[in-house]
């Protein structure tokens, strides 16, 4: 097994190569996070073009639906009732529009949850916080004792090894 920057794991590496290594990573992180940025807005996206499409729907039903829905309706209802004819025309036309009122209904859930997704958002902070981290990084100068040789320094170094 060897480490990102090709080191055997365990071998003492330099604080270059410790921070070439945080580098490399931490670009690879920004990569990932650029894909799941693309994912989430594709899906915005899929979401967007659904509210279309019920928009779409909605106003296809009620055009290619209005004359043979009004008709039939209009006729039932004449049939089952006394009324005037005009009236049962307008109920038919009413309910037509309900049907359409319904569907657009639909498109308006769809485009509010495209509208209030965050992901993209949320990922372009993280980047910018993961940009921020790399720009501010500097490697950090090793302590005295670790030089010297000290027991209780070769300990922690060990302990330090061991969980990384």
């Amino acid at each position: 097994m060897s480490a990102p920057d090709g080191s055997p794991v365990g071998a003492e590496r330099s604080i270059g190569q410790l921070f070439a290594s945080a580098t490399t990573e931490m670009s690879a992180l920004v990569h990932d996070e650029i894909a799941l940025a693309k994912a989430q807005l594709k899906r915005d996206v899929k979401r967007g073009a659904t509210s279309g499409g019920a928009f779409t729907v909605a106003g296809a039903v009620l055009v290619f639906s209005l004359p043979m829905l009004n008709f039939a309706l209009a006729y039932g209802i004449r049939t089952w009732s006394d009324w005037n004819l005009a009236v049962c025309f307008l109920l038919s036309f009413a309910a037509n529009v309900l049907v359409a009122l319904v569907l657009a209904l639909i498109g308006v859930v769809f485009a509010k949850k495209a509208k209030k997704s965050k992901g993209p958002q949320k990922v372009a902070a993280s980047m910018k916080e993961s940009a921020g981290v790399l720009q501010n990084a500097r490697p950090h100068p090793r302590p005295a004792a670790l030089e010297d040789g000290l027991p209780e320094a070769k300990a922690i170094e060990a302990v330090a090894r061991s969980s990384s």
